[in-house]
């Protein structure tokens, strides 16, 4: 029997400053792109060096289902809203018996959006929330 990961469902679990805010069916951005900066040599014609300047991280987006989990994304932003302070946390990815798959620390999250859930009688899809955080860095867990 061979493993094959692309036939399972993978959810990621938030923890930020402590705060197990549950787990999520997708998360998006996780990436960060380097400026480059172009210097040209005098008397150099054939190329000019490529060198790395400043590193901007992308927002990190989590979305899922409505779930008793839900409240402890209100209760996480009752804090912030008292006190805005970047916090550390982590994202880990899981396979569906719950074993982790990798994980990132993620540096000095502050919330960028919350989106709550639309809920419509006519529609059989569930509601569901996205979470939207920007932060300062990754590293492998």
């Amino acid at each position: 029997m061979t493993d094959n990961i692309f036939a399972t469902s993978i959810f990621f679990r938030l923890t930020i400053g402590g705060n197990d805010l549950g787990e999520f069916a997708t998360c998006s951005g996780l990436g960060a792109q380097v400026e480059i900066e172009q210097y040209q040599e005098g008397g150099n014609n054939g190329f000019a060096y490529q060198l790395p300047g400043r590193i901007t991280w992308s927002n990190i987006t989590l979305t899922r289902a409505v779930t008793k989990d839900t409240t402890k994304i209100a209760r996480w932003l009752d804090e912030i809203i008292r006190r805005v302070q970047p916090k550390d946390g982590e994202i880990v990815a899981l396979q569906p018996d719950g074993t982790p798959i990798v994980s990132w620390q993620v540096l000095g999250i502050v919330p960028v959006r919350w989106e709550g859930p639309t809920f419509d009688p006519s529609s059989s899809q569930p509601g569901v929330e996205t979470l939207e955080i920007a932060h300062v860095g990754l590293r492998p867990s």
